[in-house]
Formats: structure tokens, C-alpha cells, sequence
């Protein structure tokens, strides 16, 4: 329930310090879909298989879910500007060595570099966002966020495509170097910082579990699809279980280490509902959400022949409207609270998934384009309210665990949902060929099954979503958790 009072408004030097991590988000962001239809072109100036080039893709997504789990502790040990400066300089880094390497080594070495800058912002603005804004205002606040997360992905490869057309492959990082350095001065200008960094000690044992568990997960579910024996190869379940193990042994010490306040990611953010509720719901959509941004592209140049740019410029206005939506979804949440946006958002991705699993070589392309944009339009009802219900239920110290724990399980999802519908479809056509079946017949059945199954797991998040409500603020919940020792019980924004 909202006062009848309207909030006071932000500070012009809070929402300075919002802008200036909204657009550094942006552009890393950008920056990580940026890379995907140059694929093919780097194979052949490389002189790299398919298999080779594809590590671009997988180290980036290996680093940001080891660095990730680390934010937490990094976000409380160290100022706003010191935690800003790191990752842009690190991101900026990466990029000017990617757009002048020399080979491949250098190329994936410089990927590496900018997932590490990368993996620190979205953490960063989310934690900064939920200290420096009231809750009855967070909705909309959120939804600005929402616009850079579904906007930057969406422009990527269309960017890609109209620079490719004309430039070498280097040009796609030497366009974003002058963004982001630009970016990096804007903040050096008018960046605070936001809060006081405590005094802690890193569990240096923690660290490598958690580089271990996650990136061992990560690593086999992205290389499920595309090794022959899937989970039954040495190179899927080896990993798989090394990463398992260490997960086990890295969960069990954060609640040892909970108990005496020193976590490297602090799981007692689970103990709230409503957060694990979203974040659970989150990671469905997100296992879902891959059906778009992963098979979509794959028919469109496979079974319909377009090209790289053709593709990108019909999956833009997807990415475009959800941009449009997000702040009106956001200022919805502030008034209704979750229950009126995310039941029809999930609802919506369910009927889309289940319209595409129907999808033949002979689809006009205005249906296509119906289908994504109805998807994009689920997607954004459900976005702002999972981040503001999931976040919005943890007391101040924990802001920052549980943005770390939102991101890291977004990229375990995302890893988990390519891997299952990459197999789903590599198996039904490879089923439909050794019956006999034309190879145009059994790609396009391959992907009709797999999105079937991603419209499956959507149906959970219309579940999910009927119980999701806007969470009360953590003091009211009868059970505060203690506060570490030495810790404030509110960050200071003066």
C-alpha cells in the first residue's frame, strides 16, 4: 500500500550518480551482444574453426559468472568510484586491445579482460539504485534499468550487421572504445560515491569455490549442445561435477561463514521470500526467454536465408518496444505492485513460445515479427517487476549479495537454457535425418520441438508469477537478520 504522500524527489546528484552507471551499463552490455554475427568473419581472417571461435562467446560468459559471485564483497570493501573506475578502466582496456589484436590468443585474452569490467557494473548500478531510492519510487527507477538491459542486447547486432557491411571486424570495438571512454570521464567529473565502504576480510578459500562451482557449470551446460555426447562426454561431465562439488562445498561455507557476518556472497538474501520467489521466477524466464534469442536467429539464416543484418534488423523493434514499455511498466509497479504485470507478461511469453514452436519455412515474415514483438511485450511486464519485488525484499546490507546472487543465477539460467534447447533441437533433427527425413524438414522439426519445451518451462512462470507481490520492507518482517559485525544499519547517501 502507498502513501498518500507523494515521495520526495531525487537529489539532482543522485540522479546524476544513476545516469552516469545507467549509461556505462549500457554500453557493456552493448557491447556483449555486439560480437555475435561477426562470428563467421573471424573464422575466416582468424583462420579458427567453429569450435575455436565460439570460445569468444563462452570465455565472456565463464568470466562474468566468476567475477560476478565476487561483487558482493567487493561493493561493501571498496568506495562507489574505486568499484566504477575498475570496471571501466578494465572494460576500456579490453576493448582497445581486442580492436588492435593480433590474433586470436590476443582477441579471446581481450574478451576475458571486458567480461571482468562487465561483470562489475550491472551489480554495481542495482546495488547503488536500491540505496538511493525510496521503494515507493523504485518501479520506475527499475524500468529504466530494464530499457538498458533489453535495448543494448537488442541493438548489438544490428550495429554489428551495418558496421560489418562496410569495416573490418575491429571497428566493432574500436566504435564503442570512444563511448565508454567518454563515459569513464563523464564519471570522473560528477561521480560520488554512495555509502561507506566497511572493513572486511576476503575468504580467500571462498573464491576459488565459487570460480570452480559456477564456472564449472556454466562451462559443460554451454558446451552440452555442441559436443555429440552431450552430458555423456568426459568434457561435459567432468566439469559438470567438479562444478557441482564445488557448489555444494562454496554453499556450505557462505552459511558457516553467515553465521559469524564475513560471507563472499551472503545466501541468508534466500531467507526473504518474495526475493527467492522472484529470483527463481527470473531464472525460468530467463531459461524461456533463450527460445527468442537463441533459436529465433537460428531459423531466420539457417532455414530462411537472411544474413546477419537482415536478422538483426527484424529482431530490433523487439528490443526497441521494450525499451518504449519499460518505464510505463515501471511507474504500474510504484501504483499496483507486481500482481496486474507479471501473471499477463508470463502469459504472454508462454503463448509466443507456443506460437513459434509452430513456425514453418514458409511463415510470412510479418508473423515472425508479430510473435517476437508480443514476446517482447511479456518480457517487459515481467522484467521491471522481478528486479524491484526481487531486490526490494532485502534489508540494506544485503543489497549487494543479492544483486551478485541475481546476476551470477541469470547467467547459470542463460547457460542452462541454451544447453537444454541447443539439444533438444540438434537431437529431433538428428532423429528426423537418420529416418530419412530432408535436412530442411528435420532443422526445422529440431526447432519446433525445442521451442515446444521452451513454451513448457514458460507455462512454470505464469505459476510462479500468480504468487509474486510487492515485498514489504525487510523491517517489517517480524525477523531482521543481524546486522555483521561492524556494519552499519544504513548505508549513508550524504
Amino acid at each position: 500500500m502507498t502513501s498518500s504522500t507523494p515521495p520526495a524527489p531525487l537529489s539532482p546528484r543522485d540522479r546524476a550518480v544513476i545516469l552516469i552507471l545507467l549509461i556505462a551499463t549500457f554500453v557493456v552490455i552493448l557491447n556483449e551482444t555486439i560480437l555475435n554475427v561477426a562470428l563467421p568473419r573471424l573464422m575466416t581472417e582468424l583462420r579458427v574453426d567453429a569450435a575455436t571461435v565460439q570460445w569468444l562467446s563462452t570465455a565472456f560468459m565463464l568470466t562474468m559468472a566468476v567475477v560476478i559471485p565476487v561483487t558482493g564483497f567487493l561493493l561493501q570493501r571498496l568506495s562507489t568510484r574505486r568499484v566504477f573506475f575498475s570496471a571501466m578502466l578494465l572494460f576500456c582496456a579490453g576493448t582497445l586491445l581486442a580492436g588492435l589484436a593480433s590474433g586470436f590468443p590476443v582477441l579471446l585474452l581481450a574478451r576475458i579482460v571486458q567480461a571482468s569490467g562487465t561483470a562489475i557494473m550491472l551489480p554495481l548500478l542495482m546495488t547503488t539504485v536500491l540505496t538511493l531510492v525510496p521503494p515507493e519510487r523504485r518501479g520506475a527507477v527499475m524500468g529504466n534499468i530494464s530499457i538498458v538491459i533489453s535495448v543494448a542486447p537488442a541493438i548489438g547486432p544490428t550495429i554489428s550487421g551495418l558496421i560489418l557491411q562496410a569495416l573490418s571486424w575491429r571497428f566493432l570495438f574500436l566504435f564503442v572504445l570512444p563511448i565508454a571512454l567518454a563515459v569513464l570521464a563523464y564519471g570522473a567529473r560528477a561521480l560520488v560515491n554512495v555509502g561507506e565502504p566497511r572493513r572486511l576480510t576476503l575468504d580467500v578459500l571462498s573464491v576459488p569455490l565459487s570460480a570452480l562451482g559456477f564456472g564449472g557449470v556454466v562451462y559443460a551446460l554451454s558446451r552440452v549442445g555442441t559436443t555429440p555426447a552431450g552430458l555423456g562426454s568426459p568434457a561435459v561431465s567432468a566439469p559438470l561435477l567438479v562444478g557441482v562439488v564445488s557448489l555444494a562445498l562454496f554453499t556450505w561455507r557462505q552459511l558457516v561463514l553467515g553465521r559469524r557476518g564475513a560471507p563472499l556472497l551472503d545466501l541468508r538474501a534466500f531467507r526473504f521470500p518474495m526475493f527467492t520467489l522472484a529470483t527463481v521466477l527470473m531464472m525460468v524466464a530467463m531459461l524461456a526467454l533463450f527460445g527468442g534469442a537463441i533459436l529465433l536467429p537460428l531459423y531466420l539464416q539457417n532455414i530462411r536465408g537472411l544474413g546477419s543484418l537482415q536478422t538483426g534488423l527484424l529482431l530490433l523493434p523487439g528490443g526497441l518496444l521494450m525499451g518504449l514499455l519499460a518505464p510505463g511498466v515501471g511507474k504500474l509497479y510504484d501504483r499496483s505492485g507486481p500482481a496486474w504485470l507479471a501473471p499477463p507478461g508470463a502469459a504472454l511469453l508462454t503463448f509466443t513460445l507456443w506460437g513459434l514452436s509452430g513456425i514453418t519455412a514458409q511463415t510470412p515474415v510479418w508473423v515472425l515479427l508479430t510473435l517476437h514483438l508480443v514476446l517482447s511485450v511479456g518480457l517487459a511486464l515481467l522484467f521491471t517487476p522481478l528486479f524491484t519485488s526481487s531486490l526490494g525484499a532485502l534489508p540494506v546490507h544485503l543489497y549487494s549479495h543479492g544483486s551478485a546472487l541475481l546476476s551470477t543465477l541469470q547467467q547459470v539460467a542463460g547457460a542452462a537454457g541454451t544447453a537444454l534447447l541447443i539439444t533438444v533441437m540438434t537431437g529431433r533433427a538428428a532423429a528426423l535425418l537418420r529416418e530419412g527425413a530432408a535436412p530442411l524438414l528435420a532443422q526445422t522439426a529440431g526447432l519446433q520441438a525445442a521451442f515446444s519445451v521452451a513454451a513448457g518451462i514458460a507455462v512454470l512462470a505464469v505459476v510462479l508469477a500468480l504468487f509474486l507481490r510487492r515485498p514489504a520492507p525487510a523491517a517489517d518482517l517480524g525477523e531482521p537478520l543481524p546486522h555483521p559485525e561492524g556494519e552499519p544499519a544504513a548505508l549513508s547517501t550524504s
